[in-house]
């Protein structure tokens, strides 16, 4: 652990180095996937889904759709890490093999002798075919509904191929109007000694904190504890990723708060522009960290009951320069985009503020219209 001087860091420097973190030069599509590993995705279009809105930032001329329309011919894959998402083929094999008798996919528990029945005559499709639409096998083997996470009922069918999806059984191949295509998955290599599981371990701590640093100290283990989703059957070790981690982090303790960030060059000053951004971008995916670096409290509030929400349905953050100053509701009519604002200590009176959010405006228009 390289310990900073207090006095050398500042929450100014905090939050530049967190939007700098991973809001680097547009580039093409696949070298920012490579950049950041994972894109978290989220099914909810209010304007796009959040992966377009979390790419549109970071890859040269995206529009809404290109990751969907060109994911057969991308390294990636559909997967968990921290959260479900787009990870890198090589995030992906660091992930895998989960064994079978510690991965928590049905309900926590292991599974169960019919799960493998049902799982092994799937497999057994894929030698006559490729690619299987859920549409296919609920034809083939339908089994009615299952109780789901949230308490009421889902197909069957879905639950048996997202468990097989985790499990490294198949992977998703495409996407058709939305709907997940899969192939069978070739098994991958597990480590053959602990010194190389841990060095997977270490990769995958350092993926999420390449996304998410600067942190503070309770969300760093909060973080890194959340690689149970990516390794489940390694879940035992994470206190040793904790600690192995923070020896080789940087660390200043600011304002009273202790901070954690990998070493890394960042630009002197932020740039103009005003940016949107996803609900689950990284630069505010973490709403502890968010509360501290801009000091008020953003909630996503898709699931809220109308009459309870205060920021909206899906209020995007309103990011100018390194402060995120307020957040957006962006709603469709006659054609035209129609923003609707909201600021936490009013709009700034800067003219080059204005200029940038009709910009970004713009920008969100001709974005959406790919779509």
């Amino acid at each position: 652990m390289r310990i900073v001087p207090s006095a050398a860091v500042t929450l100014q420097e905090l939050r530049r180095r967190s939007v700098a973190q991973t809001l680097f030069t547009p580039r093409p599509l696949a070298s920012a996937l490579r950049a950041l590993g994972f894109v978290q995705a989220d099914p909810i279009r209010a304007p796009a889904r959040a992966q377009d809105l979390v790419l549109r930032h970071r890859v040269k001329g995206y529009v809404a759709g290109d990751l969907e329309r060109r994911y057969p011919r991308l390294d990636i894959q559909e997967d968990f890490f921290i959260n479900y998402g787009f990870v890198t083929g090589s995030l992906y094999a660091l992930m895998h093999p989960r064994t079978e008798a510690t991965v928590p996919a049905d309900s926590g528990r292991p599974w169960t002798r019919s799960r493998r029945t049902q799982a092994a005559r799937v497999m057994d499709l894929f030698r006559t075919t490729q690619e299987l639409h859920p549409r296919e096998v609920e034809e083939r083997f339908s089994q009615g509904t299952v109780a789901n996470y949230w308490g009421g009922r889902s197909n069957a069918t879905t639950h048996l191929l997202d468990a097989m999806l985790y499990h490294g059984l198949i992977r998703v191949s495409r996407r058709e109007s939305g709907v997940r295509v899969y192939a069978a998955q070739p098994p991958q290599q597990e480590p053959t000694t602990p010194a190389e599981r841990d060095a997977r371990l270490d990769a995958l701590a350092d993926a999420a904190l390449g996304l998410y640093a600067p942190l503070p100290a309770s969300s760093l283990s909060f973080l890194l504890r959340k690689l149970r989703h990516a390794v489940p059957q390694w879940q035992s070790h994470l206190g040793a990723v904790i600690a192995r981690a923070r020896g080789r982090l940087q660390h200043a303790r600011v304002e009273g708060v202790d901070w954690w960030w990998p070493e890394r060059r960042i630009p002197e000053e932020p740039d103009d522009a005003v940016r949107l951004l996803a609900p689950f971008d990284p630069v505010v995916w973490d709403r502890a960290r968010f509360e501290l670096l801009w000091g008020w409290t953003y909630r996503f509030e898709a699931y809220t009951q109308p009459s309870r929400r205060k920021l909206g349905y899906y209020a995007l953050p309103l990011l100018w320069r390194d402060k995120v100053i307020g957040w957006g509701n962006l709603t469709v009519q006659n054609g035209r985009l129609t923003p609707e604002l909201g600021y936490i200590n009013g709009a700034p009176k800067d003219r080059g503020f204005k200029r940038e959010l009709d910009l970004e405006i713009s920008r969100i228009e001709e974005f959406l219209r790919g779509g």
